[in-house]
């Protein structure tokens, strides 16, 4: 019995200095961690060789009815394995009954020849600790050992206790190991699903921002390129100013878009504003920007530009106003820019994108946007986030600026 448990023992001793030579020649992936299929378990049925060799030298009594007991306990402990590593199939009521079944094979056997036959205990062990979990695991362990000690004790007598301590290691350690490997598998998976998540989050923000960098610069180019039409029968020089802005907004545009793909972009609240200002005074709309309150973060500053921006993309292709108020007012918590124009009051941009975009924007930045058509006619639209501390160093522009400023601009 000494011998059987001293092989048992170096079996698990040769398969863990396997394991420690692959980590260091580099071969051990995460992959490895667990068996990844039933196949892994196989190798251990080895350990009945002992009573298979005493069945072909007739040490057995009965030998054809031991023969079919180890022909029946060898396929009960296959299909209990490799039914063990898919989660549905292992808690499936059969493997349950499998198991129940193989477990009254290995009790027959010991009690009926003991010896090496005992050595089934610690198979059992193996199948038990691959199929079970949760609260039934411990239980299921101490029972299985301590018979596996009661029928090893009236059978080889304190020769055979090192059986309970087999079995009992067999349990746990499976168990173990394999709960460890499917937590491995689940964490991988949530990995993946979290990288999905940050790429399909990614493309949104970069499609927002091509949407909105693409309608205002198209929208700037579209109105220039009518002023150029009306200005070149009677004032050819004016036109030609007029082609010109639109080859800097075009080169200007450019600029962005790369920036945009590089994830880089940092929007400018005053910018901005005079952008707006300008693509509203070239479709001919009046323009008219209030500013006041202490300096804003770049952040704050870059997601007011973006507001500013679409909104007035929005006045020049939808409203048909004649004039657009756009003020930015900041106390000392939260910092509001309202945009309002005296066109027909018409929203602007598809669900899904444009203003509801910005709106998520802000919604995430602990902030808020609100449109609709004006009582009085019109349109406006009304941003507003919370006040953070601006980083240090050089502010954005004077929309971020170094000072509260209060001043108005019209064309």
């Amino acid at each position: 019995m000494h011998t059987r448990l001293a092989a048992w023992k170096h079996s698990g001793r040769a398969q863990l200095t396997e394991m420690r030579e692959r980590e260091k020649s580099g071969r051990s992936r995460p992959e490895d961690l667990g068996p990844p299929n039933g196949f892994a378990m196989l190798p251990w049925l080895l350990m009945g060789m002992g009573s298979f060799s005493n069945l072909l030298q007739g040490k057995t009594g009965n030998p054809w009815l031991g023969g079919l007991g180890l022909l029946v306990f060898n396929s009960l402990y296959i299909s209990v394995v490799f039914r063990a590593f898919d989660k549905r199939s292992r808690e499936a009521r059969v493997t349950k009954r499998l198991l129940l079944a193989l477990a009254a094979v290995t009790f027959a056997l010991a009690i009926g020849y003991g010896d090496s036959w005992l050595m089934f205990f610690p198979l059992l062990g193996l199948a038990t600790g691959a199929v079970l979990r949760g609260r039934l695991l411990a239980p299921a362990a101490f029972a299985l050992s301590i018979s596996a000690a009661v029928v090893g004790g009236l059978k080889d007598g304190w020769d055979a206790a090192g059986i309970a301590y087999g079995t009992f290691i067999s349990v746990m350690v499976t168990a173990a190991i394999l709960a460890l490997s499917e937590t491995v598998k689940e964490l991988r998976a949530t990995r993946e699903e979290l990288a999905r998540g940050a790429v399909e989050k990614e493309r949104l923000r970069f499609s927002r921002d091509l949407h909105d960098l693409l309608g205002h610069t198209l929208s700037v180019i579209v109105v220039k390129a009518e002023a150029t039409r009306r200005l070149a029968p009677r004032d050819l020089e004016a036109a030609l100013g007029q082609v010109s802005d639109i080859e800097s907004v075009g080169r200007q545009a450019l600029t962005e878009i790369r920036e945009a793909v590089t994830g880089y972009r940092e929007g400018s609240l005053a910018t901005e504003l005079d952008r707006a200002r300008d693509l509203l005074d070239a479709a001919g709309i009046e323009a008219v920007v209030r500013q006041s309150g202490p300096p804003l973060a770049p952040q704050t500053a870059a997601l007011l530009g973006w507001v500013v921006r679409e909104s007035a993309t929005n006045v020049v292709r939808h409203s048909r106003a004649t004039r657009c108020e756009i003020e930015v007012a900041g106390t000392a918590e939260r910092t509001r820019l309202l945009i309002t124009d005296d066109g027909r009051g018409v929203g602007s941009g598809k669900p899904g994108s444009g203003l509801k975009g910005l709106a998520e924007r802000l919604a995430a930045a602990g902030g808020s946007l609100e449109s609709g058509p004006a009582p009085r006619g019109g349109f406006w639209v009304t941003a507003e986030l919370p006040v953070t501390e601006p980083s240090p160093g050089p502010g954005p522009g004077p929309a971020a600026g170094s000072g509260p400023v209060a001043e108005e601009h019209t064309p």
